[in-house]
């Protein structure tokens, strides 16, 4: 019995432990939501080549960005059912500091529910470009992006090292 309790008591330790480690390299957990209506626009030279540009703004729930606004947009070239980012990036904002990310590199994917689109997921890298005030600290480095779909128009994102 006692044996049970100690693996039981380290089990515990080692998944929190786990915990910490992997939220300590979460920059933000962001909640967004699109503004507008995108519609994907034919480039003309075959079927299913289209651009499609999205603006969004979030709060963030969590990271070093916990309350800060973001607003930003991308435009992505879907080929059928691929999809990849041509620019993107955004303007976080919280009381006393500022910083711009640039994305530079991603791709995307759309998300089926029940048979229907609820949205695409979307992963890549950027830049911190600008940073001011209590964000100074992350001047120029690198990030990663997830996002996840919600439903056709809400989405995460979390930003980590």
């Amino acid at each position: 019995m006692r044996n049970t309790i100690l693996i039981l008591a380290c089990s515990i330790l080692a998944a929190s432990a786990t915990a910490s480690a992997a939220r300590a390299d979460m920059i933000a957990h962001y909640e967004c939501a699109v503004i507008g209506f995108p519609f994907p626009e034919p480039v003309g030279d075959r079927p299913d080549h289209n651009l499609l540009t999205v603006e969004y703004s979030c709060l963030g729930t969590d990271g070093v960005l916990k309350g800060a606004v973001y607003t930003a947009s991308n435009t992505v070239e879907w080929d059928g059912a691929k999809g990849t980012f041509l620019i993107g990036g955004g303007v976080h904002r919280i009381p006393g500091g500022r910083a711009v990310t640039q994305a530079t590199e991603g791709t995307a994917s759309p998300v089926m529910r029940d048979g229907k689109p609820v949205g695409n997921e979307t992963s890549g890298k950027g830049i911190i470009k600008f940073a001011s005030g209590s964000l100074a600290a992350l001047a120029g480095k690198t990030v990663h992006f997830v996002t996840k779909p919600i439903s056709p128009i809400r989405f995460t994102i979390d930003f980590t090292d």
